[in-house]
């Protein structure tokens, strides 16, 4: 029996999601085997081969990899998926765009977003936006599973010594074909691998608050940049800012949530982190279920204070 993790990288490095995902394989019992598929991709399996726990690395290169197109991963996956009872994927969206074509061609059901391993074959899952956990038993010979990485503490990057093994690659599909993207470029760290993270929600009135209150306070602790749906739909931060289970899933090491009453949405995004900070002004505020600190305060003279303060 052994597991193999699909690794997302970008063709130098190895991303973060894949070293908690390696964690949920080892738990699932047996070898781990990482396959990573891109383009001049020998840094990343070299990187990968260095993953503690790790036992074998399986580096496909083909120009078609370069970008981690669906189509052409699901192919790769599937022409090495015979020799493995269990097949992850970080729960991103590369992972949740490859993992079900996975499933549907090996003709198995999926086990979506697991944040624990109880057995080789048995799984928990939150559903209801996190207000339940459902314990999931998967039958099939093949199991194809999503993971959750807030759920699963990473992998050492370091101190691994896997074999790397180079195999012939999938030929390309021809059913899609990478045009461009655009990434938004920040000096902020990358929300779902911040440790400390600065949440703003729709008490906070317009964008230009947002900015005014939120800015220098993320400034002050080097932290990435948050917002509660209600403020996003509101226009008060870019969508690539919004926690929550329509949003990032995130768990940092520190939660600061200013004005945000604490939808059932916005709880399943950010409840696993380590410390959460309240700041509001309402004692009812759902917010306070989940917080280790809490402030009953208005946020506009709190935030200041804190600023000041550190």
């Amino acid at each position: 029996m052994a597991a193999l993790v699909i690794a997302e990288h970008d063709n130098a490095s190895i991303k973060g999601a894949t070293l908690n995902t390696v964690t949920a394989a080892a738990q699932c019992g047996g070898d781990v085997h990482v396959l990573v598929a891109g383009h001049n991709a020998g840094a990343a399996a070299a990187a990968a081969a260095q993953i503690a726990g790790v036992s074998k690395v399986i580096h496909v290169e083909g120009e078609h990899f370069a970008h981690g197109l669906a189509e052409n991963m699901a192919a790769q996956v599937l022409a090495i998926a015979s020799g493995y009872s269990h097949i992850l994927f970080p729960a991103t969206a590369s992972g949740k765009n490859i993992a079900p074509r996975v499933a549907a061609k090996l003709d198995v059901g999926q086990v979506s977003d697991i944040t624990k391993v109880e057995s080789p074959d048995t799984f928990e899952r939150p559903i209801y936006a996190g207000n339940a956990i459902a314990t999931v038993q998967a039958t099939d010979a093949v199991k194809v599973i999503t993971v959750r990485t807030t759920g699963f503490d990473p992998a050492a990057a370091t101190g691994g010594s896997a074999a790397v093994e180079t195999l012939a690659g999938a030929a390309d599909s021809g059913k899609s074909t990478f045009l461009g993207n655009e990434i938004a470029k920040s000096e902020r760290p990358e929300l779902t691998a911040a440790k400390i993270i600065v949440s703003g929600g729709r008490a906070l009135g317009s964008a230009e608050k947002f900015n005014e209150v939120m800015t220098p306070l993320a400034d002050k602790l080097g932290a990435a940049l948050g917002a509660s749906r209600a403020a996003v739909d509101a226009g008060y931060a870019p969508n690539d800012w919004q926690v929550g289970q329509t949003g990032k899933i995130v768990a940092p090491q520190l939660y600061i949530a200013a004005g945000i009453s604490g939808a059932i949405q916005h709880l399943a995004g950010m409840k696993d982190s380590k410390v959460i900070v309240a700041i509001n002004k309402d004692p009812e505020a759902p917010i306070f279920s989940v917080a280790d600190y809490g402030l009953e305060a208005d946020l506009f003279t709190a935030v200041p204070e804190l600023i000041a303060a550190l």
